[in-house]
């Protein structure tokens, strides 16, 4: 991986990593077509570097992280769910990940639920959070262990089904991400060392790299998605999930000496 092939792929992950389009999806498919192999520091550095992206959150939200402990507890209680079940479920995720054609069909089937999605929840006003709600979204998080799904999406939805509103779903998602790809990267860190990996000090550099470009741009990400959202709804993005999931079969399928997997 170059200098040049991580900025890419941290400006892919900034702009994707909050918007229910599949954040893994987009970077499984942007290292493919540059030819980046997918080994133990590929898959290491697109975990890593979801780290800039979520500090973006604190940045834009720290008024709300200084609100109240009640804020906190109720994270903790939406997260447990993907402690036991990415601990559990980890080897399994890891070969997932080597799998566009996963990718591609769970990109697809989700496009179909945001195009409905609107119209499923139209009627939603509520903006309390209960710590009910913050389990059951947490348990909707878990789906996002599969690649393709978006974790964005999943909670979003998640957050939906329990009648909050879309801004409110929507910045609960952004929230629940600080504690989830915190615990994500060092379960992640911790796995590559224990394999007997260490980083080089360019592979730390490359590291750094993503992290600041990826909490630049996800700083404007943020902002441009909710102000959509509150505004148009989700029904784009189901177009756009379909549409992207048809090209990485198409790739697998057709051009398929692209895809270093």
């Amino acid at each position: 991986m170059t200098e040049s092939q991580a900025v890419i792929l941290a400006i892919i992950e900034g702009i994707t990593e909050f918007l229910p389009v599949s954040s893994t999806g987009h970077m499984i498919l942007a290292s493919s077509l540059m030819g980046i192999a997918q080994d133990d520091f590929t898959k290491l550095f697109t975990i890593v570097i979801q780290l800039g992206t979520i500090f973006s959150v604190v940045v834009l939200y720290w008024k709300r992280f200084l609100q109240s402990w009640d804020f906190y507890k109720k994270l903790f209680v939406a997260f447990l769910p993907a402690v036991f079940l990415g601990l559990l479920f980890n080897k399994w995720i890891d070969r997932l990940l080597e799998n566009p054609i996963v990718v591609a069909v769970m990109l697809i089937l989700g496009g179909f639920v945001f195009l409905k999605v609107d119209d499923w929840f139209k009627d939603n006003k509520e903006t309390n959070i209960t710590y009910s709600k913050a389990l059951k979204i947490g348990f909707f998080q878990t789906l996002a262990m599969i690649p393709g799904v978006s974790r964005s999406g999943a909670t979003i939805i998640g957050g939906m089904m329990q009648k909050l509103d879309r801004k409110t779903a929507t910045e609960f998602s952004f929230f629940l991400a600080v504690p989830t790809m915190l615990g994500a990267t060092v379960k992640k860190l911790w796995d590559y060392y224990q394999a007997g990996f260490h980083l080089t000090d360019y592979q730390l550099k490359l590291l750094l790299i993503g992290n600041i470009v990826g909490f630049i741009v996800a700083l404007f990400a943020i902002k441009a998605f909710i102000d959509y959202i509150t505004r148009k709804g989700f029904k784009i993005f189901g177009y756009y999930r379909i549409f992207i999931g048809m090209v990485i079969l198409f790739i697998h399928f057709f051009i398929k000496p692209l895809i270093i997997i």
